[in-house]
């Protein structure tokens, strides 16, 4: 089971667009894929019509110790999501305590819940796609430390990347401390290929880290801002639109671990 927390502390980069998108995408490729909604704007779930603060969600999971049995909702063929909640911003203000609360989502997945039918139903999922706040705090945190890999939207613009420079120090911090290593997969969001900046921004990706920028970049596309509001995915919206070729090739990318290559 991989397990991948899509991070960015800088807002506007297109998380939640990658995150909806790229789980679909996943599915439609007979993957089965459970997404978590960690942020408590709760705007992944709006994009599947989830009414997210009269229904249990994330805050459930970590505040309340629910199984994902209760709380998940299986919306699409080999898809299933858990919305974040009306209460999971909740969790930001409580104080660390004895059961190390950044560790609650690591231990609601992976540990031995003395629960054969939990094991097995988080055993059942190929990939579980975390959409996480755009902001450091103790949701960041819990997806962090669950996580075994990262996808990071980044916009063509000097901003994200400082914003970009500050994550990575974060991450850095925590995996030397941990003594372990993530994998780390950065995804070119909102991308007008035409923009000198952006396509500086792209050979600056490269540059810090090779082998790591998916080949695709993702165009500024009209239709993946409008396809939320229909509670669509851009697949399912308009499928022959750039967004969706986009997203097509970025789970072939995915999947197949291609990358751009330094010229």
């Amino acid at each position: 089971m991989q397990v991948i927390a899509i991070m960015n502390q800088k807002g506007g980069v297109g998380k939640t667009t990658t995150t909806l998108n790229l789980a679909h995408g996943l599915a439609l490729q007979g993957k089965q894929v459970l997404v978590l909604d960690l942020d408590p704007q709760g705007h992944l779930g709006s994009c599947f019509a989830i009414d997210t603060f009269n229904s249990k969600g994330m805050d459930s999971v970590l505040i309340n110790k629910a199984s994902f049995q209760e709380v998940t909702q299986n919306l699409r063929e080999n898809l299933f999501v858990v919305s974040a909640g009306a209460k999971l911003g909740e969790l930001e203000t409580q104080v660390q305590e004895e059961g190390r609360i950044g560790y609650r989502l690591y231990h609601a997945l992976y540990s031995d819940t003395h629960n054969n039918d939990h094991e097995h139903y988080i055993k059942q999922f190929d990939y579980v796609l975390m959409d996480c706040p755009p902001a450091s705090g103790l949701l960041a945190m819990n997806a962090i430390l669950a996580c075994n890999e990262f996808i990071i939207p980044v916009t063509g613009d000097y901003l994200a990347l400082q914003g970009l420079s500050r994550l990575i120090k974060v991450i850095s911090h925590i995996e030397r401390t941990l003594e372990r290593h993530t994998k780390k997969w950065f995804v070119l969001t909102r991308f007008q290929k035409q923009r000198k900046l952006a396509q500086q921004i792209r050979q600056k990706m490269v540059g810090y880290f090779p082998e790591q920028v998916l080949a695709t970049a993702i165009r500024e596309n009209v239709a993946l801002a409008e396809s939320p509001g229909f509670a669509k995915s851009i697949f399912e919206y308009k499928p022959k639109s750039n967004g969706a070729k986009d997203y097509q090739n970025l789970v072939i990318d995915f999947l197949e671990q291609r990358t751009i290559t330094q010229s």
